[in-house]
Parts: structure tokens; C-alpha cells; sequence
């Protein structure tokens, strides 16, 4: 990934990383890391930063729905859901406009899944983890998705 690249990632997310190579597998979707493995070159991708990343938002809504005045649990829970589906996470991530800097598999590319809102949401998961991850920094993250969702929780 070009560090130019990079650069317009981090600006539209409102982070800069220390560590580029959590942004970039944060980006790699499955499919293009194993085409890059089977022609020798190293490459992770943003599977299992899928599963940290949806614990750590899933954690972090829910105390900033609790400090933004929600107080049962039924309010909660039903705003939790409705801002963690992988359509709202989508749609949240299209409107950052990075969904170009995702790096597919050319079977992924012809079926031009690209825009899918579950495929967007899954990328936004990988990002919170790389943002958490880079920065060991619960708090860091924290207020990285107040930011990213502060019109949806006042």
C-alpha cells in the first residue's frame, strides 16, 4: 500500500498509526492476502481483527450510550444494535471514503463486492482493533468512535 495512500486513510479516519502495517492488514481482506501468499509474499489479513475489533466497539457503545443518558437496559441494548449492524458500520465506513483502499482478492473484485455494507462493516471492525492494538490504548479508541458516531448518539 502506498504510503500516499496511507496518509488519505489516516486523514479520513481522524487517526495517524505508529504502526502502518496494523492500518494496511486492518485493509487486507482475506482473499488478497492468501493470492499474495501464493506467490511468496508475506501478507496477513483482517480476519482476526474482525473479532477484536467488534468486542472492543460492542464495549465502547455501550459505555457511551450510558454516559450519553440512556439508563436501561432495554435503551441500551436496542441503540447497540441498531449502531453495531454491519449495515450501519457499512454505511458509516462507505461515508469515510475509504472503502477504495481495502485490498481485495480478484475474485472478490469480479463479484464487486466492494460496496457491500457487510464487507464495509467487517473492514470498519478491523479498524477499530488496528486502532486499539497500535495504540494499546482503550481510551485512544474510545474517542476515536465517540467521534465517528457522535451524530447518531446525541
Amino acid at each position: 500500500m502506498k504510503s500516499e495512500n496511507i496518509t488519505v486513510v489516516e486523514e479520513s479516519l481522524g487517526y495517524t498509526f505508529l504502526h502502518k502495517d496494523l492500518l494496511i492488514r486492518a485493509l487486507t481482506r482475506k482473499a488478497f492476502a492468501q493470492e499474495e501468499q501464493q506467490q511468496g509474499r508475506h501478507c496477513e489479513d483482517q480476519e482476526v481483527y474482525r473479532i477484536l475489533g467488534d468486542a472492543i466497539l460492542k464495549a465502547i457503545l455501550v459505555e457511551l450510550l450510558i454516559e450519553s443518558g440512556h439508563s436501561s437496559r432495554e435503551s441500551i441494548t436496542n441503540k447497540k444494535i441498531e449502531l453495531e449492524k454491519r449495515e450501519s458500520l457499512g454505511n458509516l465506513f462507505r461515508d469515510l471514503g475509504i472503502a477504495s483502499f481495502i485490498r481485495f482478492g480478484l475474485g472478490e473484485q469480479k463479484q464487486g463486492i466492494a460496496q457491500q455494507s457487510s464487507v464495509l462493516g467487517e473492514t470498519f471492525e478491523a479498524l477499530i482493533a488496528a486502532v486499539y492494538l497500535d495504540k494499546k490504548s482503550y481510551e485512544t479508541t474510545k474517542n476515536l468512535i465517540a467521534k465517528l458516531f457522535s451524530s447518531q448518539l446525541s
